[in-house]
């Protein structure tokens, strides 16, 4: 089927029908093409046919295909016609306004940057194969390996998300196009798991798609210079030569070693992310989120975002400050220091503010010129120390020489230490994630991001080195400044360095008044350059470019989380204006932050906060890269491979380590804050799924815990009862479910089977789609429970199929939980006869069987509203089918007379449930009024089934659960209301234990029941024992149950042998006179028992009790039923119980 020339001709109405479900309102649709425009009819392609010319035909179907056979429509478009259909059933291609390789290769290369991006990837396919759209039979064929063929050879547009910013997204033939039978219609494609981008990055893709002219960045414009700005800070002017006095120079070189470790590892592992596939905006946020998830994303993301823009107010008020001491010095204070402060950094950050609001590309243009401003001023300060002068003797600088050099190699620490002088340099490293930051401004940044982060590293790293053992090297640690501190020819015993020159400064020392030298004069390095102003102007660089690095960052990782919706309250600041999609509003939010802060003018409070933040956000990078290693996922394959899990690892410990040494209250107050976030975005549940770590390493971890477990033998203490439910679709029978979730809920398995049988082929991809579809129902009504439906002929044969084949290692069914089939009378005795062989074919595997009466029924899939299933939980795009199951209401025995009825999700009269309902119940409501359908009233019956099916959705009051535990069969009828009353529904319960006896043996064998419940330490609150079980039961009973079994016997003795023989194999349920004389005591002890009940236990709020056993092969299945019927009928919840006679209890420990 894969070459379309050895394909015949469909007719018209399969080529039709083959795409209906494409079509919205298939009633509407024109009609299809011709047999001779059938989708697999050869037709011939030139095979000159450029690329380029079909891509643009395709791509721009308004202007090249008439619009009734447009076969590629925006997804928003109108309705496309059949023909389109049949188009896009091919290949159906997704298009955006303005999105041809031409605009794609222009955008890629408006900066400059010659650099392999995504665009440039689009049109590297090798030319394999072409592209051709004939208009006459509204077809794609593609040319592959030399004929026409629809199945498809290996191309990058076929791996493109919905909304791929650059180029179009082509659909494969799905597996049903290319191997169904041509008369099968085929399925509508689905998304691959993760492949869907949420709605937020489906409409940011979308405006990224449309927009023309933007600006993006190289590697050097935009990582490069903006890392080097941010990390080349004040400290190198003023602090670098008072580290170096402090803790010498090779202390300092130790120092600025440690801070590199850091940020190399980190910037090792954000290369590592970044080069894990394609990034958009967002930087840290974004490489966080996708790497361990929305809940470490979501919280590190928001505060990074706030470090950033308090960052901008750290940066203007060092800016400030140096204004206001050259204002002072000059005698031009405006008002006081502090409010001078307020008034310049104000005015600054207004400024800043309109060069960011202004767009990248000015931005950018600033940058560069900062840039200069302070490569300047570095290389005018190493000038200038091979320019030594007489006149600077007496400041401390006199050149380079060994003797100052191994003077200052050693530490001379002064009310510091080690730890709290590299606490002042580290916040000085930290700006390599300023290029990250604006990833989504960069042409390729899976290349930029490790190339400009690296080398700004590397080169911000020698640079401080360089100044260290510079400054070290020629500059003395204490200097008066006085020309007239000379050597006097009575002091000979000087050790000094300055004594080599001439200079005696142990005057100054001694008072401790020496203004200048390392220890003393921040502005040193302004004393050795060859030009002191172009120092200042490099102090006013460094800062106004870290301001504005941070002004730009924080909105755009800001906006990145919004569009993310992980913080519903922030959507506002999602949106973007202009060509480049600018977050002005996050522009202004974070202007107003660093306006705020720089009112205060005290940021020794704030600034470890600050570096903390920045911290944590480098830990959880370098813990991201361990995580995805450790995970061992597939998807995890970075080009850059220059990393290590254990180096990631020991980074992201380091840097817990430096945010401690730093500052400890800050560092636990930055891990409370960050906890804090994490849970209430984990409370919160985003519903985003972006294929993170985290999901990895459970998978692996699971899978890793499963197989152990299997290798470990049964111990009865470790029992726990897992049931196989069998349910039907899961909100089918709600009281069945809550019964069962109530006391496996973090107890035990529980699976939902469900037995699907079609008098048409089976329907797998339908069954695979529902499987996955009712398994999000469970989730979202918190249901800890596993959906499992099979295909089979019958009951019988889909419950062997499941008690076979059901769960996974230990993690397997023990117990099979059954509705009791209340309808039993109704329908055709086969389905009994079914029903009975599930219950023997259970036993027969060695499972507990437990069967569940409610004296109104469990079935509600007949009731209308039920098959509005998943109507209030799907996304709006799926064009989900919901089934519904069109069952007689009491018919609780499973699917047994099916017919699946195909209701459609719009025209569906049920009703939807509110969200504020939905947290609280454990299943849907059934019927809700809704102004929009109209409701049927409900007749007293289904109303009564309603109530009695939500009994178990709330909390039992006092009352009391009945054991009635007659038979020993190994405590799975202690087990299971012992588990329940545990339950925080059912703590208010009480046990009653009723046991059977003899008359004379009461009080003996009442204390022997207690002394057994003592020490299997299970509480209860009475023990009754029956001593009058074996009473002969009412005859007005007796009468009843032979009335009730008379159409079901076989009555052998009025007819002839052979005939009797006959009739009982084609009807093997009736029941011979034989059995019924055989077994009489045992039916009357049936009835009798629901006297008893009915005595003891009519108020109880569940009922307990052993289910009676019949012998296969010699109870017919019509016996049985009559049994079951006449014990549980007109009582309380009863739940029968029958374990598989292994105990499950035990008292030793």
């Amino acid at each position: 089927m894969s070459d379309t020339s050895s394909a015949p001709s469909a007719p018209t109405e399969s080529a039709t029908a083959e795409y209906d479900y494409l079509a919205p309102d298939a009633g509407q649709r024109p009609l299809g093409p011709t047999p001779s425009q059938s989708r697999f009819q050869v037709d011939i392609v030139a095979e000159a046919a450029a690329a380029t010319e079909d891509k643009s035909a395709s791509s721009d179907a308004s202007s090249t295909v008439p619009s009734s056979e447009n076969a590629a429509v925006p997804p928003d478009g109108p309705e496309p016609a059949a023909g389109g259909e049949e188009a896009k059933g091919r290949f159906r291609v997704v298009n955006f306004a303005g999105d041809t390789p031409e605009a794609g290769a222009a955008d890629g290369l408006q900066n400059g940057d010659t650099v392999m991006s995504e665009s440039s990837l689009h049109s590297s396919t090798g030319g394999q194969h072409h592209y051709h759209y004939d208009t006459h039979t509204n077809t794609y064929y593609l040319r592959t390996f030399g004929h026409n063929t629809i199945d498809a050879v290996p191309n990058i547009d076929f791996y493109r998300q919905t909304a791929a910013p650059l180029g179009d997204k082509l659909i494969r033939p799905t597996l049903s196009e290319l191997h169904d039978e041509l008369d099968k219609e085929p399925f509508e494609d689905g998304f691959a798991n993760g492949d869907e981008l949420s709605p937020a990055e489906e409409s940011a893709a979308k405006e990224a798609s449309e927009s023309k002219g933007v600006v993006k960045f190289g590697w050097v414009k935009g990582v490069l210079v903006r890392c080097m700005l941010n990390i080349w800070g004040v400290m190198l002017f003023i602090r670098m030569s008072w580290i170096v006095g402090q803790a010498g120079i090779v202390l300092s070189c130790l120092i600025v070693a440690m801070a590199t470790v850091v940020t190399t590892i980190t910037g090792l592992s954000t290369s590592a992310i970044a080069t894990n596939g394609f990034v958009r905006g967002g930087g840290a946020y974004y490489l966080i989120s996708r790497s361990l998830g929305p809940e470490f994303g979501g919280s590190i993301g928001l505060i990074f975002a706030f470090a950033n823009a308090v960052a901008v107010a750290m940066y203007v008020v060092g800016f400030a400050e140096t204004v206001v001491e050259l204002l002072a010095s000059v005698d031009a204070v405006m008002t006081d220091e502090i409010n001078d402060v307020r008034i310049i950094g104000t005015i600054t950050v207004i400024l800043l503010l309109g060069i960011s609001v202004a767009g990248m590309e000015w931005e950018a243009k600033a940058q560069i010129f900062l840039l200069f401003v302070l490569v300047t001023a570095i290389f005018n300060y190493f000038i200038g120390s091979f320019i030594p002068l007489k006149s600077k003797e007496s400041m401390g600088f006199i050149g380079y020489d060994s003797s100052i050099m191994w003077e200052n190699m050693g530490p001379n620490f002064r009310e510091e230490t080690f730890f709290s002088v590299f606490s002042i340099f580290f916040p000085a490293a930290t700006g390599i994630l300023a290029g990250a930051n604006i990833s989504g401004d960069l042409t390729d940044p899976q290349l930029a991001i490790p190339r400009g982060t690296l080398l700004a590293i590397l080169i911000t790293g020698i640079v401080y080195l360089g100044v260290a053992v510079s400054t070290g090297s020629c500059i003395l640690r204490d200097a008066s400044g006085n020309a007239n501190d000379t050597l006097s020819a009575a002091f000979t015993n000087c050790t000094d360095a300055a004594c080599k020159f001439g200079y005696d400064f142990s005057s100054c020392k001694a008072d401790n008044d020496c203004k200048y030298g390392l220890h003393n004069d921040f502005q040193v390095m302004s004393v050795v350059s060859g030009f002191g102003p172009i120092i200042t102007a490099g102090i006013f660089s460094a800062t106004l470019s870290s301001a504005l690095a941070s002004l730009v960052s924080a909105p755009k990782v800001f906006q990145a989380l919004c569009k993310d919706n992980i913080y519903p309250g922030l959507a506002m600041f999602a949106k973007g204006y202009g060509k480049n999609n600018e977050p002005l509003r996050g522009y202004i939010l974070t202007f107003g932050i660093a306006l705020a802060f720089i009112l205060i003018a005290q940021l020794n409070v704030i600034a470890p906060i600050i570096s903390n933040f920045f911290l944590a956000s480098y830990a959880l990078i370098n813990f991201s890269v361990f995580h995805a290693s450790l995970a061992n996922s597939p998807g995890w394959r970075p080009s850059f491979k220059y990393y290590n899990k254990w180096i990631s690892l020991a980074g992201a410990i380091l840097c817990c380590v430096v945010m401690f040494v730093i500052n400890w209250w800050a560092a636990l107050l930055t891990n409370v804050i960050v906890m804090g976030l994490f849970i209430y975005v984990s409370y919160k549940k985003p519903d985003v799924n972006w294929g993170s770590s985290t999901q990895a390493l459970t998978y692996h971890q699971a899978l890793t815990h499963t197989l152990h477990l299997s290798g470990v033998e049964d111990h009865i203490k470790n029992f726990r009862p897992q049931c196989l439910v069998m349910t039907g679709y899961p909100n089918s029978r709600p009281a069945l479910l809550d019964l069962v979730h109530s006391f496996t809920k973090n107890q035990g398995l529980m699976i939902c089977g469900h037995i699907r049988m079609s008098y048409r082929r089976p329907n797998f991809k339908e069954l695979a789609t529902d499987q996955a579809r009712y398994q999000r129902w469970l989730m979202k009504n918190e249901t800890k429970a596993f959906y499992t439906p099979v295909f089979a002929d019958d009951l019988k044969q889909g419950t062997q199929y499941l008690l076979q084949a059901a769960g996974l290692g230990r993690l397997k069914p023990n117990t099979l939980v059954l509705g009791f089939k209340n309808d039993w009378r109704d329908g055709d005795m086969m389905n009994v006869e079914t029903y009975i062989s599930m219950i023997h074919d259970a036993f027969d595997f060695q499972y507990g069987a437990v069967i569940l009466r409610l004296k109104e029924g469990l079935d509600v899939s007949h009731i209308q509203g039920q098959d509005e299933l998943l109507s209030s939980q799907e996304k709006p795009s799926m064009k989900d089918v919901i089934v519904s199951i069109d069952t007689s209401k009491d018919s609780d025995a499973d699917s047994s007379k099916l017919s699946s009825k195909a209701t459609s999700l719009q025209n569906s009269p049920a009703t939807h449930k509110d969200d504020e309902e939905d947290g609280k119940a454990t299943t849907q409501p059934l019927l809700k009024k809704d102004k929009k359908s109209p409701t049927v009233p409900l007749n007293v019956s289904d109303q009564r089934l309603l109530e009695a099916s939500q009994q178990f959705q709330k909390k039992q009051g006092k009352g009391t659960v009945d054991v009635w535990w007659l038979f020993d069969d190994g405590g799975l009828t202690l087990l299971i209301p012992y588990l329940l009353t545990n339950k925080k529904r059912w703590k208010d319960c009480k046990i009653r234990v009723f046991i059977g006896g003899k008359i004379n043996r009461i009080d003996h064998d009442r204390r022997a029941m207690a002394t057994l419940l003592s020490k299997f330490r299970i509480d209860f609150s009475d023990i009754t024992v029956l001593g009058d079980i074996n009473t002969k039961p009412k005859k007005e009973h007796v009468s009843a149950f032979e009335e009730l079994i008379e159409p079901y016997r076989l009555k052998e003795d009025d007819m002839e042998q052979e005939a009797a023989e006959r009739l009982k194999n084609s009807e093997p349920w009736r029941i011979t006179d034989n059995e019924i004389e055989l077994y009489r005591a045992k039916t009357n002890r049936q009835i009798r028992l629901n006297e008893l009940l009915k005595e003891h236990s009519s108020t109880a709020n569940l009922i307990v009790m052993s289910l009676p056993l019949a012998r296969k092969g010699t109870v017919s299945s019509a016996l049985y039923m009559a049994w079951l019927e006449v014990l549980s009928q007109d009582l309380p919840p009863i739940l029968l119980v029958r374990g598989n006679h292994q105990s499950v209890l035990t008292f030793y420990s």
